[in-house]
């Protein structure tokens, strides 16, 4: 059944989970919302349920599970945002089939991720984790033996999208070379190089790090051959995706000696929250550093991050616009100052066109502009008109009601 909605903002109710930052909620309430619901956590399904049927735009971040058993309690849901990088936590399915748009923020927490890795090759090149070890036990390790500046060093980097080239320019102000390797055509920052292959970047680096997105192509892409096929003492740095390392195979590696060290950020298997239990074959390494998916948790990211992601819902629920969606058709609107717009969600199916123009043509409303773009399953049309509001939402109802609309609504 499609929805209809038409609702000046101070009625648009927003939902805030798990601690979002609070320059989303600024960059609400700067923007004319007044009811804006925020929790600390994640909320148990049954009370995340009552909530969701509520509330018009919902913010979540990584623990938030919205399933399609639970957008199907989400009658009134018009957007969803990511505040994080990953949206696997969300049917993205089910809400494109629901007329949800779903917004992230794949890059405000690059410099976050960029330093860490930064900071762990040097920590690794040196030697520190094992030297921080044994002086918590009561050691002594004074010693130049098997610690190394980065300078002159290579760095291989896989994976050159947003984060490898800012891990890259960092690097090579340090003094590094920089390789790479990624399966698309990369243009190269600085002094960096496109490795000739996988391989070819494995057996030439001295730090390998990982910055690749969770994919079929990419599970468990660094295994036993990968890891033999890196240098003797080499170190590796995962902080893209849990599936990409198979972590069995990097115990042994590290195990043998043949890994000189390794700083893993993400886990196959990860705990549901802090209070619950980290299980790993990668504890108990000296030279392993471990940390708990923290990245791009800076208080810095994370303020970047509710501004990005606040500023794609609010031109969405103001504007119509859908760039950088990452389940739906992708429009870019100028404003409409002066006309009413109409947003009209539907079911990609021949004929459906055809049939919202000829509501304008039956009730006599003149069409000022139109804007179409299309997915495999869904299609959305964004129409402005200059009419009153009772024609607007005349027109509306009738848009409603053609077959395979999925959702409607007028903009003020």
């Amino acid at each position: 059944m499609s929805q209809k909605t038409s609702f000046p903002k101070h009625e648009i109710r927003v939902l805030l989970l798990e601690g979002i930052s609070p320059t989303a909620v600024e960059s609400f309430r700067a923007a004319g919302y007044s009811q804006i619901q925020t929790y600390d956590k994640s909320l148990p399904e049954d009370e995340l349920r009552r909530e969701l049927a509520a509330a018009h735009i919902v913010g979540i971040r990584s623990r938030t599970q919205l399933t399609a058993g639970a957008l199907a309690h989400a009658r009134r849901l018009m957007a969803i945002g990511a505040f994080c990088i990953g949206t696997n936590q969300i049917d993205l399915d089910a809400a494109e089939m629901a007329g949800i748009p779903v917004f992230n923020a794949p890059y405000s927490n690059t410099r976050s991720v960029a330093e860490l890795v930064i900071a762990e090759a040097i920590m690794l090149m040196r030697g520190i984790p094992q030297k921080n070890a044994q002086c918590h036990r009561g050691g002594w390790s004074k010693s130049a033996a098997g610690s190394h500046e980065v300078r002159g060093k290579t760095l291989g980097i896989v994976g050159y999208g947003h984060i490898g080239t800012q891990v890259g320019v960092i690097a090579e102000a340090l003094g590094m070379h920089v390789i790479f390797h990624d399966i698309e055509t990369k243009l190269a920052l600085g002094n960096a190089r496109a490795a000739a292959g996988l391989h070819d970047l494995l057996a030439r680096s001295d730090i390998v790090t990982l910055h690749v997105p969770e994919t079929p192509a990419t599970r468990e892409m660094i295994g036993a051959a990968e890891l033999a096929a890196m240098r003797r003492g080499a170190h590796l740095i995962n902080a893209s995706r849990g599936t990409v390392v198979d972590i069995d195979a990097l115990a042994q590696a590290l195990r043998s000696g043949h890994i000189g060290g390794a700083a893993i950020d993400v886990f196959p298997v990860e705990p549901q929250g802090n209070a619950d239990p980290f299980v790993s074959p990668l504890t108990g390494f000296d030279n392993v550093i471990l940390t708990p998916h923290i990245g791009g948790s800076t208080l810095e990211a994370q303020d970047n991050i509710g501004l990005e992601v606040a500023a794609k819902l609010i031109r969405y629920s103001d504007n119509g616009s859908t760039l950088s969606a990452v389940n739906f058709p992708e429009v870019t609107l100028p404003e409409h100052t002066g006309s009413l717009r109409l947003l009209h969600i539907h079911r990609n199916v021949p004929g459906v066109l055809s049939q919202v123009n000829e509501v304008f043509s039956r009730l006599g409303v003149n069409i000022d502009g139109q804007y179409l773009r299309t997915h495999p399953k869904i299609g959305y049309v964004v129409i402005d008109i200059t009419a009153t509001q009772a024609q607007a939402a005349a027109v509306r109802d009738r848009l409603a009601a053609i077959p395979g609309t999925l959702r409607t609504r007028v903009l003020y």
